[in-house]
């Protein structure tokens, strides 16, 4: 009796284990009842007939696919190893378990061969500058190949784009001259910039030293006006007072000729070796007569 409990048991457990099933939240169920599409179960407990029906699961979460990397000729006929991911996740049950046997393979192979047909149409320098666009486009191809299998591709995304170490060096070298030449062209246009204002410098200092030369002279010209004024009205002075002396002085003829005398010596005082006298040298003789006349009776 024991051994029959004990074989009831095992059954009822094994029994149990075949009619209940679980489904995690991010999980479906495909049931079959003798081989035929029966219904699809959420998550939770899922009670199946034992021996009859099967279930099979499905995962709803989202899956990556690695596309190993692959060579791809482009347009101008360069050669550039490329490789990708592609993120997917199952949309309905049904197409994904009974439209595509193995969806990783499937995938993978779907986009080798649309990486081969998109780059293909670009250039080597468009490949490297079109990521962009080249995950856009292969992800629109992608994600209507799958729409019959139940799927969704979320995103694609290009790891590498790789030319030949023969095309990497010639970039290499092309942008540094491209460098180079930024290079020169800044230094020039430095240069231009920096002899526009010094010349600019130049020709304000240049204005500014003229202003104010100018303004010298004129101050110059100023104080001048103002000293040859200053000296007339001073020589006006001196001559009106030697004037006034001489006539408070009453001079007589004597002193008129040593005065003439004196003045004669100093336009004989040079390397003249003429001297011209006045018209009047007559009279002045006779003067010079009468003061000798004049010394002569002193001496007397």
């Amino acid at each position: 009796m024991i051994e029959i409990a004990i074989l009831v048991v095992v059954l009822l457990v094994i029994i149990g284990i075949k009619c209940i099933k679980i489904l995690r939240p991010y999980e479906k169920g495909v049931i079959e009842r003798l081989g035929k599409y029966q219904r699809t179960a959420s998550s939770g407990i899922v009670v199946l007939i034992p021996f009859i029906e099967s279930l099979q699961k499905v995962d709803l979460r989202e899956q990556v696919v690695d596309v190993p990397p692959q060579e791809v000729i482009t347009k101008d006929n360069t050669v550039v190893v490329v490789d990708c991911v592609i993120f997917y996740e199952v949309v309905d049950a049904f197409n994904a378990t009974y439209h595509v046997v193995n969806f990783y393979q499937a995938i993978t192979k779907l986009a080798q061969t649309n990486l081969r047909n998109i780059i293909g149409d670009l250039e080597l320098d468009q490949t490297l500058t079109s990521r962009e666009m080249i995950n856009t486009e292969l992800r629109e191809v992608l994600d209507e190949a799958t729409d019959k299998w139940g799927s969704r591709v979320v995103r694609v995304e290009i790891q590498k784009i790789e030319p030949p170490q023969d095309i990497v060096d010639a970039m290499s070298k092309q942008m540094k001259a491209e460098r180079m030449k930024r290079a020169s062209i800044l230094e020039a246009e430095g240069y231009k910039q920096s002899e526009i204002k010094k010349s600019e410098g130049d020709k304000q200092a240049a204005i500014l030293e003229a202003e104010g030369n100018a303004e010298s002279i004129k101050k110059m010209a100023e104080a001048d006006k103002q000293a040859a004024i200053l000296r007339a009205e001073g020589e006006a002075v001196a001559i009106e007072k030697v004037y006034n002396a001489i006539h408070e002085g009453n001079p007589d003829d004597g002193l008129i000729a040593v005065k003439y005398l004196e003045s004669l010596e100093k336009i004989a005082d040079g390397k003249a070796s003429k001297v011209f006298l006045p018209l009047e040298s007559s009279g002045v003789l006779g003067s010079v007569a009468g003061i000798s006349e004049l010394f002569n009776q002193d001496k007397k």
